[in-house]
């Protein structure tokens, strides 16, 4: 086998992706030990990232990313399992732990806040915590974990009501019934035990915001001042992930058959040209900064769960293996390598990588622009999920 020929590391390429977030925009709260937090963009000083707005909801998904790192840092049968950033640096799942710890302190002693599609990713990264503490054999940190997660799981049954046939509220303001609140929330029903009530709100997902001819589902139901119901068509990459992560995991031929067909219509709907591969291919379209940095991120965290599910044709899993390797090798490919005198390279960042699967990261991000922490976070997600598939089928 030549080396062009050889299959990549998605392992080393994901500790890569984790080693150059975590050092550009890992940080205490406020200094305080035994805190980790996000910073929203560098380069910029501690002080004056902690006065930005506040994104609860990426720090969610920094969570699933350090829990992501510290499943692959248990190892596996044949494969010991090694910390991503050294033996003299915390583990993922340390850094992890303190990050809950950081959100509910920059959140104002709460983990509760005003929307509730924040508060299910939250949910679902702190589950994935607790059970990566479960299997390595860790007590620390798990009764809070408990905690966090009863107090969110009540915010779910007050938001999932009968108003406008089902589904779940975006916000407190109660005005709009969505995907990106009411399927991260099926999901987390799902997950614990609540499979009666995720069907529930998969199924008025299916009759509300369904788009029959696209195969996808749309972004909500918005409730007017005259109490009348109104559709947003908006179709986003992010919202099919938890949808197909809810059919997954309750499972079912009904489920796996929509989740095979969500599948197929990803591929066909939302996808593009991948020129930075250098040859015939489709990757995921990405939606942009801001929130929309993390949307193509979380599409593949849930496509990776599809490629890995035996209860799906193989041809589906085929697809969805596809869309997450060639995906991540679009910005694997578009990386870019920060030189030592860079700005972004002063706590040990060596990689930034492109918004954008078609562009580079020197085009995107250029030396002295600012680099949000959603774009990174996108980019560490879809190389884990490429790991997290390679890691399943290593011998």
């Amino acid at each position: 086998m030549t080396r062009a020929d050889a299959a990549p590391n998605w392992s080393f390429r994901a500790d890569e992706a984790a080693r150059s977030v975590t050092r550009l925009f890992g940080q205490r709260l406020f200094f305080l030990p035994g805190t980790h937090i996000g910073a929203i963009l560098r380069p910029s000083g501690r002080l004056k990232n902690l006065s930005r707005p506040w994104h609860y909801w990426w720090q969610a998904h920094y969570l699933d990313c350090l829990v992501d790192a510290g499943r692959r840092e248990l190892g596996s049968p044949g494969h010991p399992g090694a910390k991503f950033d050294g033996e003299n640096r915390p583990s993922a799942g340390r850094l992890a732990s303190r990050l809950v710890t950081g959100i509910r302190l920059r959140n104002f002693l709460t983990v509760v806040n005003d929307y509730y599609d924040d508060m299910a990713w939250l949910a679902l990264a702190t589950l994935r915590l607790d059970r990566l503490a479960e299997d390595s054999r860790k007590r620390t940190g798990r009764e809070r974990n408990a905690k966090v997660l009863q107090s969110l799981a009540l915010q779910f049954d007050a938001a999932s009501t009968d108003d406008l046939g089902g589904g779940t509220f975006w916000s407190k303001k109660r005005d709009f019934k969505n995907t990106p609140a009411t399927a991260p929330v099926a999901l987390y029903y799902a997950r614990t035990g609540n499979g009666a009530k995720a069907q529930a709100l998969l199924e008025w997902l299916d009759a509300r915001l369904y788009a029959p001819e696209q195969g996808l589902y749309r972004d909500g139901l918005r409730i007017s001042g005259t109490g009348e119901a109104v559709l947003e068509e908006t179709i986003y990459t992010y919202n099919q992930g938890p949808v197909l992560g809810a059919l997954l995991e309750l499972g079912g031929e009904a489920n796996l058959e929509r989740a095979a067909a969500l599948v197929d219509a990803v591929a066909r709907s939302l996808t593009q040209p991948a020129p930075l591969l250098g040859r015939s291919a489709a990757v995921l379209r990405c939606e942009g900064t801001g929130d929309g940095g993390l949307f193509t991120g979380i599409l593949v965290r849930y496509l990776a769960l599809a490629a890995l599910n035996e209860g799906l044709p193989a041809e589906t899993r085929a697809t969805a293996t596809t869309l997450v390797n060639d995906t991540a090798q679009a910005l694997w490919e578009g990386r870019r390598i920060l030189p030592a005198h860079d700005r972004l390279a002063r706590g040990g960042s060596h990689l930034v990588f492109s918004n954008r699967t078609e562009l580079p990261a020197r085009r995107s991000y250029p030396e002295g622009a600012a680099v949000e922490l959603s774009t990174q976070l996108q980019a560490w997600m879809i190389l884990e999920a490429a790991a997290s598939i390679a890691q399943a089928h290593a011998p």
